[in-house]
């Protein structure tokens, strides 16, 4: 029974050893859950006619945890006590709070803020109702490495986004379409990554495999994400908006590593990469409910370590078409209005912060 014991303690003070960081320490709860398996023990996992282990689905990552840890939260992992204290202050999603429906449906409230301190119509908000279980523990954030849960900017790196973000928005912002975001033009979300990211509504992403492919579909403006399996890279001098993927397994793990992404989309979801940066994910299911998806973000040019992250995909609901009006007519009217202001003589600039 002692050897036992000391065999246990000597092998949780290894895995917190090895996923320890100088400038933040990483608590052996959070090493053994950052480590623990890939698939649920006892998972079998299924495989397609093709022989490849399935995938196929659509999925959601639709959560209160967010890319990286909020204040409040001094590690990765909760309780459930935690879990529980951490739902009860947080702003739920509002179409899922029968008060709140109910007075809608009376007409008692005008589908605004609700209270919940959110500046967008808070009726349309579908962040998720719960915080994300990630291979059966509650998590504070995806990212897990580094164990503060920040995305580790390097100086150079802080002042590389600075400079990237200038050239893509010279301007006031209403000078010409190529300084609004991409999603406002209705070209791309962060939704199918690379890396998956999340939105305020609209989180579901459809996989679908065959031989040679895998495609990752967003409901966020119908995006969709080719992925080859051959080997095959696209000439160096073409950018697709979501990178250059190519794809592997690992036994039951898909592995995808993305190159030659467009600047401009490099800088949604709290990623920014330079030439020669690049984003590699992992697909694993972990039971019938969810799949662990995990990425990982090289640039020594940008950021003081690889910073890396883990995520759950739980079954999602159907996907709907998605229609994106402000690229076909909000932006036509952002930029009369601006054109407006340069005969008055007035200045456009807002003084915002126009970053993806």
């Amino acid at each position: 029974m002692k050897t036992h014991t000391l065999r246990a303690c000597c092998a949780l003070a290894a895995l917190a050893a090895a996923f320890a960081v100088p400038a933040a320490a990483q608590t052996p709860v959070d090493a053994a859950a950052i480590a623990a398996p890939r698939t649920e023990p006892g998972y079998q996992t299924p495989r397609l006619a093709i022989g490849q282990p399935d995938l196929q689905g659509v999925w959601s990552n639709a959560s209160n945890t967010r890319l990286t840890r909020p204040a409040q939260f001094k590690t990765l992992t909760m309780t459930d006590d935690e879990y529980r204290h951490a739902v009860e202050v947080h702003p739920q999603n509002v179409r899922q709070r029968t008060d709140d429906n109910q007075k809608l449906s009376d007409g008692l409230l005008d589908g605004k803020d609700l209270a919940s301190g959110r500046g967008y119509n808070a009726f349309w908000i579908d962040p998720g109702s719960s915080y994300a279980s990630v291979k059966g523990t509650w998590r504070t954030s995806w990212i897990v490495d580094p164990p503060s849960g920040q995305i580790p900017y390097s100086q150079e790196g802080q002042k590389l986004r600075a400079e990237a973000l200038k050239v893509a928005r010279p301007g006031s912002g209403f000078d010409h379409p190529e300084e609004r975001s991409l999603g406002e033009r209705c070209i791309v979300q962060p939704t199918p990554g690379p890396p998956i990211g999340q939105y305020l509504y609209n989180n579901n992403v459809r996989i679908t495999q065959s031989p040679s492919h895998v495609v990752i579909e967003a409901e966020m403006i119908n995006d969709a994400r080719i992925v080859t399996l051959n080997g095959d890279r696209r000439p160096e001098a073409m950018k697709p908006w979501m990178g250059d993927s190519v794809g592997w397994w690992e036994g039951d793990t898909l592995v995808i590593e993305t190159i030659n992404m467009k600047p401009a989309q490099t800088r949604s979801y709290g990623v920014f990469l330079t030439e020669g940066g690049k984003i590699v994910e992992r697909f694993t299911r972990y039971n019938d409910r969810q799949i662990l998806y995990e990425f990982e973000v090289h640039d020594p040019k940008v950021y003081s370590q690889v910073w890396k992250a883990q995520m759950s995909l739980n079954n999602g609901q159907q996907m709907y078409e998605y229609a994106c009006h402000e690229g076909n007519y909000g932006l036509e009217g952002i930029l009369a209005g601006g054109r407006n202001n340069d005969r008055k003589g007035v200045s456009n600039d807002d003084g915002g912060d126009r970053s993806e």
